[in-house]
């Protein structure tokens, strides 16, 4: 025992020992990469809340079916909130019904966007789609990451 006011023998020992530094380089580069794994996951966490701030776009084609052949396609782009987008890029494609290549068309004022599309139908398919895709206007805080409403062909 050591008495108030003197150091503990223990405390000798160390200063004295030249090997207690030993283990200190192993335990800093565990813990090294465990705080840089840790700040790795919490950047991609971060880096994942931009996401929170814009908002998804959907297409509303009027009218929602239609027959094989010519015929003009209104396509509205709107928001979560049901208001309408202009100044966006449409682009239509054939998905189970066939269009005779890619068209695309530019959102006016009013968030609508006309096509004039003659899809067509295999010869003993009953129905089919064609799929919209939504550029958003540059600048503006909306994506297109999810399947859009598509125009439902039918065979008459």
């Amino acid at each position: 025992m050591t008495e108030p006011g003197t150091t503990a023998p223990v405390f000798d020992q160390l200063r004295r020992d030249e090997r207690g530094i030993e283990g200190l380089p192993v335990r800093l580069v565990v813990a090294l990469v465990v705080g840089v794994a840790s700040l790795s996951v919490m950047m991609n966490m971060l880096s994942g809340l931009s996401a929170i701030g814009v908002s998804e776009l959907d297409v509303r084609p009027q009218p929602e079916v239609a027959a094989p052949g010519n015929g003009t396609v209104a396509v509205a782009v709107v928001g979560p909130d049901g208001g309408r987008v202009s100044n966006a890029t449409v682009v239509a494609r054939g998905d189970s019904a066939a269009l005779d290549g890619v068209a695309t068309a530019r959102t006016n004022a009013s968030g609508v966007a006309t096509f004039t599309l003659s899809p067509s139908l295999g010869p003993n398919q009953a129905d089919g789609t064609v799929a919209f895709e939504v550029k958003p206007p540059s600048g503006s805080r909306y994506v297109d990451r999810r399947a859009n409403t598509k125009l439902l062909v039918v065979r008459e």
